[in-house]
């Protein structure tokens, strides 16, 4: 049998892709797997921010039109990346063992924390999440522009003044450049991304072959808690142009969510945390994106929505 994978075509996707095509063949050895690269429209605008394109799709789209047309079996994504709606006619068949959810500072020094940064110190990130949350905790920050792929990030800012960056943990051990990190932020203090460290395997809804090929990378645990992420997310209808983050844990008493609502400036934010089971992931993301919303964050976001 023929398997034919679809990846966008940066270092780290291409990273995700191989992990899973590795997996793949350990599990399912006769098969035979072909890797189709395709640019999506997040890869082509690099000069413009996240928040100001429009994100429905924006890494995913146009691999997500391939599942379509039936030009590949499978697609590849961060999790991330994947919008909680799903098209018709797609579904999310398996989601992988997370790496390590946190945000991490990129600075030319070891032990720099968001704590030490210098007074009206100057901070990149392409992100409204991490910018509401840093603002939030440093209202003094400067927040600079920062996009492209992790490894043109880097270096965009070790050509720059500025005193750090913020990246994804995960996107940076895993393309191997952990020597640029400078300290781990903890997830209490900054919230990751919905389904941050996760891998989303994306096929046509009924393709039952390709369903239970890609099983074996399957993480019923991790899909509980991101299940109860993009719920969170799903209910709030937020995206990249809100900042909205929320990470869930399952342990053995239960499933533990936390979730964060700020303004882009970081002044007005709100936080909250629901614990449940987790047979009800979704419910427990659903009710708690309620409840904060009820609380104040209709509020917030209706702040941004103006902007």
């Amino acid at each position: 049998m023929k398997i034919r994978i679809g990846t966008r075509q940066s270092k780290l996707a291409l990273w995700q892709t191989d992990h899973v095509k590795a997996e793949l063949k350990k599990h399912h050895p006769d098969i035979e797997i072909e890797v189709i690269h395709i640019n999506t429209k997040g890869d082509k605008i690099l000069d413009v921010a996240l928040s100001k394109i429009g994100d429905k799709g924006l890494f995913t789209k146009e691999l997500e039109n391939a599942l379509l047309n039936n030009e590949v079996d499978l697609a590849v994504h961060s999790l991330k990346d994947l919008e909680t709606n799903m098209p018709d006619g797609l579904a999310l068949a398996a989601v992988s063992k997370r790496h390590e959810v946190n945000d991490v500072i990129i600075a030319r020094e070891k032990g720099v924390t968001i704590d030490s940064i210098k007074v009206v110190g100057t901070v990149g990130t392409g992100s409204l999440r991490r910018r509401s949350q840093l603002l939030n905790l440093r209202p003094d920050l400067k927040v600079a522009e920062l996009r492209g792929n992790v490894p043109t990030r880097i270096q965009k800012y070790l050509d720059s003044d500025w005193d750090a960056i913020i990246l994804a943990r995960a996107g940076v051990e895993r393309l191997g450049l952990e020597e640029h990190i400078s300290s781990v932020i903890p997830v209490d203090m900054m919230l990751p991304a919905v389904g941050q460290g996760a891998l989303g395997i994306q096929i046509r809804e009924g393709d039952t072959s390709t369903h239970q090929i890609v099983q074996c990378l399957h993480d019923n645990l991790i899909f509980a808690a991101v299940s109860a992420e993009r719920a969170f997310l799903r209910e709030l209808q937020g995206g990249c142009q809100v900042p909205i983050a929320a990470h869930a844990v399952t342990k053995p008493n239960g499933l533990f969510l936390k979730a964060y609502i700020g303004t882009i400036d970081g002044t007005e934010a709100m936080r909250g945390y629901v614990r449940g089971s987790k047979y009800e992931a979704e419910e427990l993301g659903t009710g708690l994106a309620r409840d904060m919303f009820n609380d104040g964050g209709k509020e917030i976001i209706a702040t941004i929505d103006r902007i």
